[in-house]
């Protein structure tokens, strides 16, 4: 039986926080959101064959909310349990509120665009990626040709970035942290603003993560991480984004500013 993408998720994140102490905490916990995330796909994916609701990039529909609300006091009490102390906190919070408040709080953080600030966003729409994702696959999306700085699907900042083999090269696309959609961008420009002068668009990279690269911008400051497939062919995209702690740490001293948060406010 093949395995499914968070298996896979799971497996090279057990790998990698065995392999990088610094990065156990927030790996563990991760694995932990997986796992729900996994199975809410799932239970979706089971109760997809009973509505003809149309999917949409806006909200969820009625009928979603309503699984959703089931569902969520589930991962409320995991990240109570198991979640780092910016969270847990936010967490316990929202498990004593009105639970006839989470649709309006659900479809706000979906509709929400911009980079979020406020745990309360992060912890919500780490809950939603697998809905997201999951009404994505189902959506008519057409990726080839695309170079937006925006994601075709939520119109979010990419999270980050991948590169994979491509003749003698490597092509270069996006990822959406929210949806996971990935879509083809030119090498040499910023995902942020555009700017296409190779001089003002430094790339960094570290010893110890070396198929990991830091597209930085001099212009509006900001960078994406890249994870370079033709160098480790092993990597995921979202697991060892969120594993190179250090390289956010890196660029934030040297004046750059992540272009937008991974799920996990990282």
């Amino acid at each position: 039986m093949a395995i499914t993408p968070w298996q896979r998720r799971i497996r090279r994140a057990e790998h990698l926080a065995k392999q990088h102490a610094f990065a156990a905490e927030i790996l563990g916990f991760y694995i932990h959101v997986a796992k729900f995330q996994e199975g809410l796909y799932q239970r979706l994916e089971r109760l997809s064959a009973d509505t003809s609701s149309p999917p949409s990039a806006d909200s969820p529909s009625d009928e979603d909310a309503a699984e959703l609300v089931a569902s969520f006091p589930q991962f409320l009490s995991l990240v109570e349990q198991k979640g780092p102390s910016p969270l847990a906190p936010v967490a316990h919070h929202l498990q004593a509120s009105d639970l006839n408040s989470w649709p309006d709080l659900f479809t706000e953080c979906w509709t929400h665009i911009d980079a979020p600030t406020d745990p309360q966003e992060f912890l919500v729409l780490a809950f939603l990626q697998p809905y997201v994702e999951f009404t994505r696959r189902r959506a008519p999306l057409k990726l080839e040709g695309s170079t937006s700085l925006l994601c075709p699907f939520c119109n979010r900042k990419p999270a980050g970035g991948v590169l994979r083999q491509q003749g003698d090269g490597g092509r270069r696309s996006l990822l959406c942290g929210f949806c996971l959609t990935e879509w083809d961008f030119r090498r040499v420009i910023c995902p942020g603003c555009g700017e296409e002068d190779h001089a003002k668009l430094p790339v960094y990279t570290a010893e110890e993560l070396p198929y990991i690269r830091v597209e930085c911008c001099d212009t509006c400051k900001t960078y994406i991480k890249t994870i370079d497939l033709t160098k480790n062919g092993l990597a995921d995209p979202l697991v060892d984004e969120l594993a190179s702690v250090p390289l956010n740490l890196w660029a934030q001293e040297h004046g750059y500013a992540k272009l937008h948060p991974n799920l996990l406010g990282m």
